[in-house]
């Protein structure tokens, strides 16, 4: 089961990006890889086309996603999850800190 979702705040744990902070753009369940903005950026070099102009484009690749962790909204910082089930039978991911549901 992914405890992360598209669209959370997550922060870089280990490699060359150690530290820096980003939302996830894409999640790949097969490969249990995430990709995020504005990290892990590497030059692909691209052919000229009809429609699009070649060069070196900068993109985003994935990364594992035991290398990532959520960011809680209420106490911002790097945390695991935990499943809490609601009064209605409903699971939710909440902050093993703080305890707060995160959405």
């Amino acid at each position: 089961m992914l405890r992360l979702k598209k669209k959370d705040m997550v922060m870089v744990m280990v490699g060359k990006d150690k530290g820096k902070k980003g939302e996830i753009k894409e999640i790949h369940p097969e490969t249990d890889k995430v990709v995020v903005m504005g990290v892990n950026i590497a030059s692909k070099h691209k052919r000229t086309t009809k429609e699009k102009p070649g060069g070196i484009h900068k993109i985003e690749i994935p990364i594992h996603i035991s290398n990532v962790q959520l960011i809680c909204p209420k106490c911002s910082k790097p945390v695991k999850t935990k499943v809490s089930i609601a009064a209605s039978g409903d699971k939710m991911r909440a902050c093993r800190k703080c305890g707060e549901v995160i959405l």
